[in-house]
């Protein structure tokens, strides 16, 4: 069941500000409607840098800046001689990539050796022997994201037993309190994400159109707020917009099982104008149901910024818009966390880092921000003017 979260009233409060500039009609595979593309486009400026998630036990979100170390700091933690694990859940795209390179270059400037990092490919019980193995090496930090918060919780509770520092990414295991069995949970703003790709969606259709949505089915509380946020915001704000039909997949192959949804939905509904699906991965999928049904006007919003989405933005192809994390500097906050609970400082209970919106508008100025490295040439090369 997806829960309900008690921050719905402040980011109503956000994607409504613009509810003034007015609707007027399009068709219904989207349109060019200039009232309604321009309270988008004035509602994502205004949830730019904001936070509008709560943590996974209803925290109030702190800023990264908050758990930065001093030089003394740095200095008493390069003589630790510490070791850090990364146990990652999946480890099959570019936010992966770019967290775990996060991880460890802020590691690697801390002094504090990196002794594993595994990938459990989306299974619990993979994840599990992950830890164990792990743990064979006693490692001062685990910086870890749950695959399932309640087949895992075990595993992490005999990590942290064992005197590792628990830092978590995104989704924390049930029944865990920060600050006793965790030292912190580091997020990007995954409601935000949600609400972000929402108002891009809205913008490309004019405000208007059938809609369908693959989300992810599982207990997991960063996917259940992408769809939350992007739900609440269809329907608090662009009421001509109908979501016709809604499809989870569970995976692991996420690619595939998108594009199946995607080829359902598209035979059910021939006056489909666009689908939204919960990451670049599943997107991926729904692009590749497009393009056999020849329905290369379909409108596809996404949240995450892998390259394949990326390239399809700087072509103006299919994907319209998105809402980005920046994995890169989420590793960094998560290393600076391990690092300071080391020390005895008592870190806060959540730290989340703002949702970026991106379109084609600024994708290779996002593709630098989100992964602190220039643009491939493949995706430079992409971009139409």
């Amino acid at each position: 069941m997806i829960r309900r979260t008690a921050f719905l009233a402040a980011a109503a409060a956000i994607t409504l500000a613009a509810a003034g500039c007015g609707s007027s009609s399009t068709s219904a595979a989207g349109g060019t409607d200039s009232a309604v593309s321009q309270k988008a486009e004035t509602a994502l400026k205004q949830v730019t840098g904001q936070v509008l998630s709560k943590g996974p036990n209803g925290e109030t979100p702190s800023p990264a800046s908050a758990t930065t170390l001093t030089s003394d700091e740095i200095a008493k933690v390069k003589a630790m001689g510490a070791t850090a694990a990364i146990v990652m859940h999946y480890g099959g795209n570019d936010w992966a990539t770019a967290q775990i390179a996060g991880l460890k270059s802020e590691f690697e400037k801390l002094g504090i050796k990196v002794i594993a990092t595994t990938d459990a490919d989306f299974k619990p019980d993979k994840q599990v022997s992950d830890l164990e193995t792990v743990m064979t090496q006693k490692p001062s930090i685990i910086v870890s994201i749950p695959t399932d918060p309640v087949a895992t919780a075990t595993a992490y509770r005999k990590a942290a037993q064992a005197g590792a520092k628990l830092v978590f990414m995104d989704n924390v295991p049930q029944g865990f309190v920060a600050g006793k069995d965790y030292v912190s949970d580091v997020s990007a703003d995954n409601y935000g994400n949600g609400v972000v790709s929402a108002h891009e969606m809205a913008k490309a259709l004019g405000g208007k159109g059938k809609i369908g949505v693959i989300f992810h089915q599982a207990d997991f509380f960063v996917t259940q707020q992408r769809y939350q946020g992007f739900k609440d915001t269809i329907a608090k704000d662009y009421p001509d917009i109908q979501v016709v039909e809604e499809k989870g997949i569970a995976g692991p192959d996420f690619a595939g099982d998108a594009q199946a949804a995607a080829n359902a939905m598209l035979s059910k509904h021939a006056d489909l104008s666009g689908i939204w699906a919960v990451w670049d991965v599943p997107a991926e999928g729904v692009m590749a149901a497009a393009r056999a049904a020849g329905r290369q006007d379909l409108k596809i919003a996404t949240e995450d910024l892998g390259k394949n989405v990326a390239i399809a933005l700087a072509k103006n192809d299919l994907v319209v818009g998105l809402g980005a994390q920046v994995p890169f500097d989420q590793g960094v906050t998560e290393a600076q966390i391990g690092a300071g609970a080391l020390l005895g400082k008592k870190e806060p209970a959540y730290v989340a880092l703002s949702a970026l919106p991106v379109d084609h508008s600024n994708v290779l100025d996002a593709w630098k921000q989100v992964y602190h490295a220039d643009a491939p040439a493949d995706l430079q090369s992409s971009y139409k003017k």
